[in-house]
C-alpha cells in the first residue's frame, strides 16, 4: 500500500487542498516530480513521496516502480514537504 498522510480540513474556508496549490489531476504534466493526492472515504490524503506522470500511469520517482492508486489532484513537488524524501543542501 502507498504512503499517505491525510489533508486536514479548515472549517469554513475553501477545500483545504485547493488553499495548497492542489491542482486536478487531468491537468497533471508529464515528466516532473509532483505530489499527488487521492480522495478516500471522504479525505483527501497526499503521498509523502514524488511521483512523475508517464504515458502508462504514474511512478515514483528515482525507482520508476508503479504507483498504484487513482490521484484526483496534484501539485508541485517541494522536498520540504517530506523531510524523509528531501535532498542535501547544497
Amino acid at each position: 500500500m502507498e504512503k499517505l498522510t491525510k489533508l486536514k480540513p479548515d472549517g469554513d474556508k475553501p477545500p483545504y487542498h485547493t488553499q495548497m496549490g492542489w491542482q486536478s489531476i487531468s491537468t497533471a504534466p508529464f515528466d516532473r516530480d509532483l505530489q499527488l493526492a487521492v480522495i478516500h472515504v471522504g479525505s483527501v490524503y497526499a503521498l509523502v513521496f514524488p511521483c512523475r506522470r508517464v504515458l502508462r500511469g504514474w511512478v515514483k520517482t528515482g525507482t520508476n516502480e508503479p504507483v498504484v492508486v487513482r490521484p484526483t489532484h496534484w501539485r508541485e513537488w517541494d522536498d520540504a514537504v517530506s523531510p524523509i524524501f528531501s535532498r542535501p543542501a547544497s
